[in-house]
């Protein structure tokens, strides 16, 4: 019996509270007597009693910069198969602005990445802000260009 129900999805109805004494859940609807509890809209979460609650007693860690730098990362198998679906034309120059123009990355980021993963086969002319060493010697050795934005 046990197997059948875990193998078959079989979807009880919901217990019907306050619908009269036979029902077993009538009258107070299983919330027990009086108290905060028993009330409509309360939320006790992290009350413990008393207690000093988890999460001031843990320390706190971390910070979150306000002006973070949204990264976009791309890799060269990635790029390989934009310049095989045509999104790409290996003749002009790839950069951050044509990738957003052609919907590849996000309007979010604002910053490029070239990583290494993966192989290209097509020679291509590329601008970024950061790349991998072992991605620039991937592009130089087809004959492909790699430069490095202007930071401001």
């Amino acid at each position: 019996m046990n197997i059948l129900n875990n193998t078959l999805k079989i979807k009880r109805p919901k217990k019907r509270l306050g619908r009269g004494i036979g029902s077993g859940k009538g009258k107070t609807s299983g919330r027990g007597v009086k108290g905060q509890k028993s009330r409509s809209g309360v939320a006790i979460k992290s009350f413990e009693g008393g207690q000093m609650p988890l999460y001031r007693r843990l320390p706190k860690r971390g910070f979150n910069p306000i002006k973070k730098m949204k990264i976009a990362k791309i890799n060269l198998d990635q790029l390989q198969t934009f310049v095989e679906n045509k999104r790409i034309n290996t003749s002009d120059q790839i950069n951050l602005e044509s990738l957003k123009k052609n919907k590849i990355i996000k309007k979010i980021y604002s910053k490029l990445k070239i990583l290494a993963n993966g192989n290209l086969n097509s020679k291509i002319n590329i601008e970024a802000d950061f790349y991998s060493v072992a991605a620039k010697d991937k592009i130089e050795k087809l004959g492909g260009i790699i430069k490095i934005k202007n930071h401001k």
